[in-house]
């Protein structure tokens, strides 16, 4: 029988000690030792132990024969015409019967440069806009499979201290090329909170990859009772998935809904445990069905009392859809009243589309175990 390697990504520091001690290290140098392994794995980004020059040789075999830092292996590398980026990684078959893909997504601007992960392998939400929900859910991601995609979209865009930048990342004129992390890609997270929750702990952790959690945003379809925990357990950024004012029309288009409606919802949003910050809400413009200025008014009335930000999608088409994007002009005149009532509301600028990484887009081609994929 094949000896497995321990994952050490996505392990917190006690574990990493608990780790080292399974393996034989001393325990007088436990402490040592995590503090090194966290500082080549998370400020200087190694995917070797060979890099790891502070440790001894000995030191350096050892770990290789009992850890696994190994990155996910890229698939394809996709940059479109508006420098949006686009990974599909798949992850070994470690604890599971087969591998798995999944789509990462960069979207850089001038002064910032976002990174969508995504947190499930398919999604089991079929929201009947969303390419992703019609990949039926395959499994949740580790901890390590989800903090992998930043690591690598580190790598890849040169965002290491002592890396150089390659001739093809389009990034931020200065600072970081990652300056924050959104968790809007494949999945609902908060149907994966623990894997999610220590994830997001180990990217906001001021020793490490030291990202604010005013720069993470995790955004839920409405999964009400993860959400007072997002809010006490993690601290970051909320965004909600709303997409309709009333329950008929939500229970179409998001049928979560019908587990948890608006009036549940809106209830949860109230009382966010990090609400002196804004809550985002999602809401994706679709022709004749959500766009009115009827809709507008009501969205605004649902609101009341909860600080927000509502961020207007033009929807992006995708194979097989039967829905169409607002006219513009229909969009900007919902944003006006909106923007009347004191809500900031920016329409969206699309970006990436023309690879299929746009907002809703996203998909793998991974299936259940019943239909096997071969590596």
């Amino acid at each position: 029988m094949s000896f497995e390697k321990l994952p050490l990504v996505g392990l917190n520091r006690d574990e990493i000690a608990e780790t080292l001690q399974l393996v034989g290290i001393p325990i007088r140098h436990i402490q040592m030792r995590v503090r090194q392994l966290w500082h080549w794995l998370y400020v200087r980004g190694a995917s070797s132990f060979d890099d790891m020059f502070n440790l001894s040789k000995e030191l350096r075999e050892k770990f290789s024969e009992d850890f696994s830092i190994t990155r996910p292996k890229i698939m394809t590398d996709r940059i479109s015409k508006d420098g949006t980026r686009k990974w599909l990684l798949r992850f070994s078959t470690r604890g599971n019967a087969f591998p798995v893909e999944i789509e990462t997504v960069y979207i850089p601007e001038k002064e910032r440069g976002t990174l969508c992960i995504s947190s499930q392998v398919g999604c089991s939400l079929t929201c009947s806009f969303c390419h992703t929900g019609t990949q039926r859910l395959v499994r949740n991601l580790t901890a390590e499979e989800i903090l992998l995609q930043l690591l690598v979209a580190r790598e890849c865009l040169g965002d290491f201290p002592g890396r150089n930048i390659p001739d093809n990342a389009i990034v931020p004129v200065k600072g970081r090329k990652i300056t924050n992390v959104v968790v809007m890609g494949m999945g609902e997270p908060l149907y994966n909170f623990e894997a999610i929750k220590k994830a997001l702990l180990i990217i906001s952790d001021g020793e490490g990859l030291s990202l604010s959690k005013r720069r993470i945003t995790l955004s839920t379809s409405g999964v009400v009772p993860g959400m007072y925990r997002t809010g006490k357990e993690i601290g970051v950024m909320l965004a909600i998935s709303l997409h309709a004012t009333d329950d008929a029309l939500r229970n179409r288009l998001v049928p979560i809904n019908k587990k948890y409606p608006l009036a549940e919802l809106m209830d949860a949003c109230r009382n966010y445990p990090v609400l002196r910050h804004r809550i985002t809400f999602e809401y994706v413009m679709l022709k004749d069905i959500n766009d009115s200025a009827d809709h507008a008014r009501k969205l605004v009335d649902l609101l009341k009392g909860i600080p927000a930000k509502i961020n207007l999608i033009p929807f992006n088409p995708w194979p097989g859809t039967n829905y169409q994007c607002s006219d513009r002009q229909r969009i900007e005149q919902f944003a006006a009243i909106v923007n009347t009532a004191g809500y900031a509301s920016p329409i969206r600028t699309t970006r990436g589309n023309d690879i299929l990484a746009a907002c809703g887009q996203l998909k793998s081609l991974s299936r259940s175990a019943s239909k096997k994929m071969s590596d």
